[in-house]
């Protein structure tokens, strides 16, 4: 009886026109969407590429060992279809210096302020599931059980021996199987679009990655129909629980998130902390130009070429929170030296006059490897600061906005769709944790060269540097295992509403009149 109760109800729900209309809808969204996000994929890729090539390419021309300026770039996440999430907005190219420290601050921020905070501003695959099939659960679910008690075929049901728990079950499996036909489909379609486009290829990871994502969307859409089949089993009227299903929908998938997002964009103003770190920074390099003053007036042969009448433009490689940070120096005999120009910085050559080499080279080796040691120092303690203050502002609010968030299942589904694809924010701290891990690579390299002691950290006198053997930056995703730590606790929590309203529903179910 059972078997037969559950044919009754697939066939009911595949034969209904909402069936027909929603399958349709969702599969012409997601193919439409899916041709419109390859192209892009493959723009982002293409952009990528160039970029790689060019940034490569004037870190090597670089004519002196403080010229260079290294730049890394993140490739575009091929997961990214499903779940854009940070992927696209932040942090895809880092400048890299000695005397910088990468940090999310330098990341590239587009949209907003705080782009933390922009969790459900993308259309992607993931977002006509949570949109449109979270809508077809609760239009299957809102008069199981309404609706067979307004009709009256209820109460002839409960005549049968079919238990009212193999009825809610019934309806239940039916309604599940029914969502993951369109579901399928589509995912299907998606996934021939891929291969055809030949742009996209996916890893044995990858494919993992997308497992967790199919079984995300499962559970989402069983937390809605459950939902909507504890709205049916509440109301007596079928047109009743439809209104107050399209409420809940409504609230939860459209409205609660960004309140959520926008309540605590409000509440927190990080403007004060950032202005403090801000000037604590500034003292900071304050105190290393302080330095450089000082180790200059200690020195005669410097302090000899330094005066307050002519202009001697130094090129130091300090950069500020920021911003380029340029000294100005005045030379009692400006003639003894020769610039040239390299987009717009000043870089100085070896004196021209050969009796003034041989005390010149030895004072400005001395002067480079004693600064770039201090400044490198203080870009350490700067980093630090930048860090802390970024993690204690945006990434906090962020981070109260999205456990704020996880009392809707459809922001609970973003984040762990998210999570899965790898474009989460945590993916993009891996990013700049490399990128910082790449600037000590780069620093231990001017050691083993021994750039801060050499005439070519700051003359092209005797030829440029040779910078053929400069290591090259390769990004690295996270493990899989990495993905799966951080989708269970949003993937466990939808799982777990769903036991409850199962029950609620059933233990309704069982007490009420028919």
């Amino acid at each position: 009886m059972f078997l037969i109760l559950l044919r009754r109800e697939l066939l009911t729900n595949l034969m209904a026109f909402r069936f027909f209309v929603t399958t349709f809808v969702c599969l012409l969204l997601v193919v439409a969407n899916s041709i419109v996000l390859i192209e892009d994929y493959e723009g982002r890729l293409k952009a990528y590429n160039v970029a790689v090539q060019v940034h490569r390419d004037k870190a090597i021309n670089a004519p002196t060992y403080s010229y260079i300026e290294s730049t890394v770039d993140r490739p575009p996440n091929p997961l990214s279809i499903f779940n854009q999430g940070f992927d696209r907005r932040l942090g895809n190219k880092i400048e890299t210096y000695r005397n910088v420290v990468p940090t999310l601050w330098d990341a590239e921020l587009h949209g907003s302020d705080n782009p933390f905070l922009n969790l459900l501003s993308s259309i992607d695959l993931v977002f006509i599931f949570q949109v449109v099939l979270s809508l077809l659960a609760l239009l299957f679910a809102y008069d199981a059980i309404a609706g067979e008690r307004e009709g009256g075929t209820l109460r002839l049901m409960m005549t049968t021996s079919v238990s009212r728990g193999k009825i809610i079950l019934a309806k239940y499996i039916s309604a599940m199987g029914c969502l993951v036909i369109p579901f399928l489909a589509s995912l299907a379609l998606a996934q021939i679009l891929f291969v055809v486009s030949g742009s996209l290829f996916f890893s044995v990871n990858d494919w993992i990655r997308i497992g967790g994502i199919f079984a995300t969307t499962i559970v989402y859409l069983s937390a809605f129909y459950l939902i909507g089949l504890l709205i049916s089993v509440v109301f007596q009227r079928t047109s009743t629980a439809l209104i107050f299903s399209m409420f809940i929908w409504v609230v939860l998938v459209l409205i609660y998130p960004s309140l959520s997002v926008s309540l605590v964009d409000q509440l927190f103003q990080p403007q004060e902390k950032l202005k403090a770190a801000t000037k604590t920074v500034s003292e900071i390099w304050k105190r290393v130009e302080g330095e450089e003053d000082r180790y200059i007036g200690s020195d005669p042969i410097l302090s000899g070429y330094i005066g307050e009448k002519h202009e001697w433009i130094f090129y130091l490689a300090t950069r500020g929170w920021g911003m380029n940070n340029y000294k100005s120096r005045y030379v009692e005999r400006p003639e003894r030296l020769l610039y040239y120009r390299i987009e717009g910085i000043w870089c100085p050559l070896l004196p021209v006059e050969k009796e003034s080499e041989k005390h010149t080279l030895p004072a400005l080796k001395s002067y480079y490897k004693y600064i770039e040691s201090m400044r490198m120092r203080a870009a350490e303690q700067t980093g630090l600061i930048r860090q802390k203050t970024y993690r204690d502002t945006y990434v906090r609010e962020a981070n109260i906005a999205t456990n704020l968030m996880r009392c809707s299942p459809a922001a609970m589904y973003d984040l762990a769709t998210q999570a899965w694809a790898g474009t989460n924010l945590r993916e993009i701290q891996n990013f700049f944790a490399q990128a910082r891990q790449y600037r000590q690579t780069l620093i231990a390299y001017l050691h083993d060269k021994k750039a801060f002691t050499s005439p070519k950290w700051f003359t092209v006198g005797g030829g440029k540097a040779d910078l053929n053997d400069l290591p090259h930056f390769s990004y690295h995703h996270s493990g899989v295992w990495f993905n799966v730590k951080h989708a269970l606790p949003d993937l466990a929590l939808l799982f777990l509403i769903n036991i409850p309203l199962f029950m609620m529903s059933f233990l309704i179910f069982v007490k009420q009149d028919v």
